[in-house]
């Protein structure tokens, strides 16, 4: 990707990069942008556990699971066995990450309230090589690329490197940590859109691909990501919308504030007094496409 800035005048002049000089560096920024970023809190920054040092351990309050991100500056180091590692750890020592969770929070959060399926490690990088980028390239397996980069006019960009849509399954590597991946895999489980749409009808089927491709149709830049009870909707980092599949439609919530969404139609319901999955205080459901365009605007209102 190529920067420009433009001027008054519409000539163009480059923006360099910036590299990072020190790994310290970019977990810094992240650390203290956790939840800008990726809607994580910080539990404790080089947190040890059985002689293993861990970058940041983070806490998703919406998946409510563990996350350990690891920064790397190193081209040549091996992220799949790295992360392996630490997923195992993780499930071998539950009780010391809750014990750090809730000295370093104040909190009295329990192993069972925990969903230890959703663990995930994330990398973080200004660049990773094609090794690496493959080496990762599972569609069941929790390990994330972040690529960052910094520019000399104070921007930052972060890029999460997606995994191909052919992607084979975990489950059919074979080597030395095929014990530790078995282990791994029995408990931790990465969600995609045919698991959640398994078993629904046609319909409901149809009706989601309408709905994704509009909002896809809202801006350039939205992101998917298959949670255990619904599919998010993100830009920019941040939940737009959230999407259950059920078997007679669809739940749709939207993350505006009680207050804050401009619904002349009254569509929306307020959901923010009751529990509910997802992000946002509305909630809609739909079983077709009546009113498709109307809830289109707003979700745009989530932008």
């Amino acid at each position: 990707m190529i920067l420009f800035n433009a001027g008054a005048d519409n000539l163009l002049t480059a923006i360099k990069e910036k590299p990072f000089k020190l790994e310290k560096d970019i977990q810094r920024l992240f650390e203290l942008n956790l939840k800008q970023i990726m809607g994580l809190e910080l539990v404790k920054s080089e947190f040890s556990v059985k002689n293993k040092r861990i970058d940041t351990l983070a806490f998703d309050p919406q998946s409510k699971a563990f996350a350990i991100i690891e920064y790397k500056r190193d081209r040549n180091a091996s992220v799949f066995d790295q992360g392996v590692t630490y997923l195992n750890l993780m499930l071998q020592n539950k009780e010391v990450f809750i014990i750090e969770y809730n000295e370093s929070l104040n909190r009295t959060l329990k192993q069972t309230a925990v969903d230890w399926s959703q663990t995930r490690v994330i990398f973080v990088s200004s660049d990773f090589t094609e090794n690496q980028i493959e080496a990762t390239n599972f569609k069941d397996f929790s390990i994330e690329l972040l690529q960052v980069k910094r520019y000399e006019n104070r921007t930052v960009s972060i890029t999460p490197i997606q995994k191909s849509k052919n992607a084979e399954s975990i489950k059919q590597l074979t080597g030395k940590n095929t014990a530790a991946i078995k282990t791994i895999t029995a408990v931790i489980k990465t969600y995609t859109e045919e698991d959640l749409l398994k078993g629904k009808p046609d319909t409901v089927t149809e009706l989601y691909q309408q709905f994704k491709a509009a909002i896809h149709n809202l801006t350039d830049g939205i992101e998917v990501q298959p949670q255990k009870f619904y599919i998010a909707f993100k830009k920019d980092g941040h939940n737009i919308t959230d999407i259950a599949i059920q078997t007679a439609g669809l739940k749709l919530i939207i993350n505006i504030k009680r207050g804050a969404l401009d619904d002349p139609k009254h569509l929306a319901r307020d959901i923010s007094g009751i529990g509910h999955l997802g992000n946002g205080d509305y909630g809609i459901k739909v079983s077709n496409n009546d009113h498709l365009e109307y809830i289109m605007s707003l979700i745009k209102q989530a932008l």
